[in-house]
């Protein structure tokens, strides 16, 4: 299964660095740089951009990058790549423009401008990788089909879950079981946290409160499964998932209804406590005799169900691999399968009233619930990765999922007029 070390082995024998970008430059950024600058010589990080350079630069720094240049066109840039130096600037399209960029990493983890970012850098001819899933979730099936026409890879990550559970579910499924099932392992679940409640916790990991919140409210599982049953072509059992607490993952099949994993009808789920307590799974099925009898006696179970899982997560480290994998082998880590299949529905955390105005991702106001989009379609249900901004215009009660009937969306917002497009393209019909 593992081929692309053996191509950047070729990549780094032949002197000829896959010339990357990266925008944005906060806490994945800084890691990720240190990861490509320290381990990855097949790639050369040419550029970062930020809308403060100064931050850019410092990413730059913390990875032992002690010279930048701050360009502002395409045509600086290229003097930079041709020197093998490092840029930085604030202006993304002297990326797009600069026809030496093999790839670009989105790394905001913004919806509304990593969907202007990742839609740019597709439409100029470049792989692009997003470290985003609210974004992906939101519009990822469209800007796949916008690659598709391109000729480019759009892929989230390698090491974030859902492109541990994509690999994962690749193996399960090359060794001739059929998968059923998908999923994280979450540590802690609480849907009514807000800024407030982890604003401690925030400050002693170096993170922002809304990030720490989305975590913890269940926001950023709901848009990590929604990637990924976009990407396997999944729906959930109902909204929100089942989630059962259990002990071990090795165990979790009993936890679940007796129904949930079927032959024919992949769903993904999530796992509360299980050891190892990160990581993700992957149900297989098989009736196969023979592979019952082997598996059975190499302690994977009586069958026809069976757990597999990778007890670990290391986005940040992974994500050099992704780019490498795109460019070098023109394979996707995670990318949408064709149509959305799941959606990620904003829930009120509270009771909101008429004028009130919706937070966004990790807030004060809404928490998200992944359901099939069909579901969400035919209840013209607002996606979290729409709700940052929209103004309430009747009461919602709390814990109830808010429809676009419920809110006046901001103006002119592209976030807003690609999920329209991607709603025509695969469902021929709008929402709002």
């Amino acid at each position: 299964m593992i081929i692309v070390d053996t191509a950047i082995a070729k990549r780094v024998a032949e002197d000829k660095p896959i010339r990357v970008a990266m925008i944005g430059a906060g806490y994945s950024a800084k890691h990720i740089c240190s990861q490509i600058i320290s381990s990855f010589p097949a790639i050369h990080l040419a550029v970062i951009s930020n809308r403060t350079p100064a931050n850019a630069e410092n990413v730059y720094k913390i990875a032992g990058i002690d010279s930048v240049e701050h360009i502002s066109s395409a045509s600086e840039l290229d003097q930079v790549i041709a020197k093998r130096q490092y840029a930085i600037t604030d202006d993304p399209m002297a990326i797009f423009e600069c026809g030496q960029i093999d790839a670009v990493i989105e790394t905001t983890g913004e919806v509304e401008f990593g969907a202007y970012a990742a839609l740019e850098s597709i439409r100029s001819g470049k792989h692009t990788i997003v470290l985003n899933c609210e974004m992906d979730a939101t519009v990822g099936p469209l800007l796949k089909t916008v690659a598709d026409s391109v000729g480019v890879i759009y892929t989230n990550t390698d090491g974030d879950e859902p492109g541990v559970a994509s690999n994962l579910a690749r193996l399960v499924k090359t060794i001739g079981l059929e998968v059923v099932g998908a999923g994280n392992l979450k540590g802690f679940y609480d849907v009514h946290r807000t800024p407030e409640t982890q604003e401690e916790f925030a400050k002693k990991n170096n993170q922002k409160p809304h990030m720490m919140t989305s975590f913890v409210d269940g926001t950023k599982l709901s848009m990590e499964l929604t990637v990924l049953a976009n990407g396997l072509g999944f729906g959930v059992g109902k909204r929100g998932m089942f989630g059962p607490a259990c002990d071990d993952v090795r165990t979790c099949l009993e936890s679940f209804p007796a129904d949930v994993f079927q032959s024919g009808k992949g769903v993904v789920d999530f796992l509360l406590g299980a050891s190892p307590y990160t990581g993700a799974f992957i149900i297989g099925y098989s009736e196969h005799p023979l592979k019952q009898e082997y598996l059975k006696y190499l302690k994977m179970g009586d069958g026809p169900l069976y757990v597999f899982y990778t007890p670990f997560h290391l986005p940040q480290l992974e994500i050099p691999i992704t780019v490498c994998r795109a460019t070098l082998l023109d394979d996707a880590t995670v990318t949408p399968k064709g149509r959305p299949y799941c959606d990620a529905v904003a829930i009120s955390k509270e009771p909101l009233k008429a004028g009130d105005t919706l937070d966004g991702i990790g807030g004060f106001s809404a928490y998200a619930l992944i359901d099939n989009f069909d579901t969400c379609l035919e209840e013209n249900l607002l996606p979290m990765g729409i709700a940052d901004g929209c103004k309430i215009i009747r009461d919602v009660p709390a814990d109830t999922a808010i429809s676009y009937a419920d809110i006046e969306l901001p103006k002119d917002r592209l976030i807003d007029e690609l999920r329209q497009q991607m709603i025509g393209k695969f469902f021929r019909k709008t929402t709002v």
